[in-house]
Formats: C-alpha cells, sequence, structure tokens
C-alpha cells in the first residue's frame, strides 16, 4: 500500500495517540499482526494498539489493517489513508469524517 504524499515519520506521536485535522482523525497506532482475531486494543503510551490476523507480508497486514480501520469507524475503505509506517509496526493513519469512535477517542472540539 502506497503512502500517502508528505508522510515523513519525523512527525512528533501526540501525547493521546490522536489528533484531530478538521473533521479527519490521524492516529497513531501500533499493530501486532498474525494474532488471533483482528481487535481494537485501545491506548498504550501515546499511541493505540490494535491485533489483526493477517501476516505481514507483501503490504496484506497494511490492507487488512485499512478494512478493519474502516468497518471501526464507519466509512469506506478509501476514507482510511496510511501516512507512515508502510513496512513497521508503527503506524500513522488517516480517517476521513469518521461515523462511529471507539474506546479512548473523544469527538472533535
Amino acid at each position: 500500500m502506497p503512502l500517502a504524499s508528505g508522510s515523513g515519520c519525523a512527525e512528533a506521536v501526540s501525547a493521546s495517540g490522536y489528533v484531530w485535522a478538521g473533521t479527519d482523525l490521524i492516529l497513531w497506532l501500533r499493530v501486532q499482526p498474525r494474532a488471533s482475531r483482528d481487535e481494537w486494543v485501545g491506548a498504550a503510551a501515546a499511541q493505540f494498539r490494535v491485533r489483526i490476523t493477517a501476516p505481514p507480508v507483501d503490504g496484506q497486514a497494511n490492507a487488512h489493517l485499512q478494512a478493519f480501520l474502516a468497518t471501526l469507524f464507519g466509512v469506506a475503505k478509501n476514507r482510511v489513508t496510511l501516512l507512515a509506517g508502510d513496512k513497521g509496526r508503527d503506524k500513522r493513519w488517516r480517517i476521513t469524517a469518521p461515523q462511529r469512535l471507539p474506546s479512548g477517542i473523544a469527538p472533535p472540539p
């Protein structure tokens, strides 16, 4: 899965693990691939932890995570964009106008 343009990994992680950019949600995630089930674990330090069943091979985990996040936030897959972390476990995602919010994420101000 290609990264969005301007997606350098140098941006500092938010203390809460997310920030609102207008109606878009920017999330910092720590992903555990090859888990027994797909699961939103919740906040851990300055990131949210997510477990997914897909292996970290040939972008399978990123594609699977994109679909999982789309379902979790109630949006289409094309509204979930990987910003940074294509090859690592620490990732940054943009959710465009999420319809639902999981535990640990407050609505925009």
